[in-house]
C-alpha cells in the first residue's frame, strides 16, 4: 500500500503545484458523493493540509441525491467526524425528480449533475468556501473528452482548475492526473467507507458507453490510456484547423 499511496500522492502533488490548486487562507468545500474518488480526494486534501507550508480549511459536503440515505448518511457522517472536520450533509430529491415524468426531455444524468453543481455553488456562500474540490480523475477527463467530441462536436474536457463567476468560486480537481483503477485499489486498502451508487441510470449513461469502448481498447493495447492522456495535455495547435488564424 505504501508504494501506491506515494505514487498517487506524487501525482496529486504535481496537480497541486502545476495548476496552483491550493492557496493560503482557502476554505475548500470537498464535495463527497460516497464514491471511491471523492473519498480519496478528501483523504489527500487532509494529508496536504498536515504538511503544506500554507494554511487552508476543508469542509466536506455530502448532498444525498435521493436514493442512498440509509446507506451513506451514517457511514459518511462517522467518517467526517473521525477526521475532525466540520461537515455539512443535506438531503435532496434531485435524482427522483430527474427520473420522474416531471422531467420533460432532459437526460436524468445531465439534470442530476446540473442541479447538484448548482446547489454546491449556493452552499459556498452559506459555508464561506472559495473553492470546490471535486473527485474527478484522469479517466473522467479522458471520457469527458470523447463525450464532448462525439455528442457535442467540440474538443474539450474537465480542467484541473477552473474559475467560475469571474473568479468568485474556483473548482479544483486534485486527482486529475490519477488513474481511476489506482484510486479504487487505494480506497480498498485504506478501508474508506465507499457506498454503492443506487441510481437506476448508473449503467445507462453516455459516459458508461464511452467507458466500455475505451476499456475494450485498453485491453488490446496498454499504452492507449497513457497516450490519450498525454494528447489531452499536449495540444499541437498548428495541426488543429480550428486553432489556426483565419485569413
Amino acid at each position: 500500500m505504501a508504494y501506491l499511496e506515494k505514487e498517487i500522492n506524487r501525482k496529486v502533488g504535481k496537480a497541486i503545484h502545476s495548476y496552483h490548486l491550493l492557496s493560503q487562507g482557502d476554505t475548500i468545500m470537498a464535495a463527497v458523493s460516497g464514491g471511491a474518488d471523492s473519498l480519496a480526494m478528501l483523504y489527500y486534501l487532509c494529508q496536504w493540509k498536515k504538511k503544506a507550508p500554507i494554511s487552508f480549511d476543508i469542509v466536506p459536503v455530502y448532498l444525498e441525491m435521493g436514493y442512498n440515505k440509509k446507506m451513506t448518511w451514517p457511514a459518511l457522517k462517522g467518517h467526517f467526524s473521525s477526521l475532525g472536520l466540520p461537515f455539512y450533509l443535506e438531503e435532496t430529491d434531485i435524482a427522483p425528480y430527474a427520473h420522474s415524468t416531471k422531467n420533460r426531455g432532459k437526460s436524468p444524468c445531465f439534470l442530476c449533475s446540473w442541479n447538484r453543481r448548482k446547489r454546491l455553488f449556493e452552499l459556498t456562500q452559506v459555508l464561506g468556501c472559495n473553492k470546490i474540490a471535486l473527485g474527478h480523475n484522469l479517466d473522467d477527463l479522458i471520457e469527458t473528452f470523447f463525450i464532448n467530441m462525439f455528442y457535442s462536436g467540440e474538443m474539450s474536457t474537465m480542467l484541473p482548475r477552473q474559475e467560475m463567476f469571474n473568479g468568485v468560486i474556483t473548482i479544483i480537481r486534485p486527482l486529475a492526473l490519477v488513474e481511476k483503477e489506482k484510486i479504487q485499489r487505494l480506497s480498498r486498502l485504506l478501508g474508506l467507507p465507499v457506498c454503492r451508487n443506487e441510481c437506476p441510470s448508473v449503467s445507462k449513461s453516455k459516459r458508461e458507453g464511452i467507458r466500455q469502448v475505451l476499456n475494450f481498447l485498453y485491453k488490446n493495447d496498454r499504452k492507449i490510456r497513457g497516450n490519450i492522456a498525454r494528447a489531452i495535455f499536449n495540444i499541437r495547435p498548428e495541426y488543429l484547423p480550428g486553432l489556426l488564424p483565419r485569413a
